[in-house]
């Protein structure tokens, strides 16, 4: 059983990172994304390997966004992967049936593609524009993932969906209630002194 909350990791030095991954991990979040954009693979590296340090000892799950033979090297939980990213059978072959593998999706379509390539989850977004991402996907709001897992509880199709893009406190009980199964967040957890608990409630 997957967790209902993922961070998303941002901060432009490692350092940053570092600071943000521990603050979310004392609030109670026990899944983390790395997800260190523009950066040299050796310094991802670097990151992961300290961010898994990090998540052992809170009892964490670790995954890395994009770079497989890293989520590899440092025995992460498993990979996050973008529609151009690596292929979700490349990520399985190099991984092993038991690692988490995400996908991001954006329409009714990636969804289904995400689902027929095998995913255990998938992030599907924008629900409202956000500032983390740098190249956006039209904004789905609330009434985007109605629809959209309303047509997949039509097919009968099983896979865990997280909303994910500039989603606030005030975001979350409207969007349980439509159907998706968890929330991936980066500003949110960062901003809040709440536990995580009180977030999710």
């Amino acid at each position: 059983m997957l967790p209902k909350l993922q961070y998303i990791s941002q901060g432009a030095t490692a350092q940053q990172q570092l600071e943000h991954i521990r603050k979310v991990l004392d609030i109670g979040c026990i899944w983390v994304q790395v997800r260190f954009k523009n950066q040299e693979e050796h310094a991802v590296l670097d990151l992961a390997e300290k961010v898994r340090l990090l998540c052992d000892r809170y009892g964490a799950l670790l995954i890395v966004n994009d770079h497989v033979a890293i989520a590899k090297a440092i025995a992460a939980d498993g990979v996050h992967l973008g529609l151009s990213d690596t292929a979700i059978a490349v990520a399985r072959d190099a991984l092993g049936v038991e690692k988490i593998i995400g996908g991001t999706a954006n329409t009714l379509e990636d969804v289904r593609r995400r689902i027929t390539e095998g995913c255990d989850y998938i992030g599907l977004g924008p629900y409202r524009f956000t500032t983390t991402k740098e190249k956006l996907s039209p904004v789905l709001g609330l009434e985007g993932y109605r629809q959209l897992l309303s047509a997949l509880n039509e097919e009968e199709q099983r896979v865990p969906v997280y909303a994910i893009g500039g989603i606030l406190k005030e975001d979350i009980a409207p969007l349980l209630k439509v159907g998706v199964y968890g929330i991936a967040a980066s500003g949110l957890l960062i901003q809040t002194p709440e536990r995580v608990e009180s977030i999710m409630q």
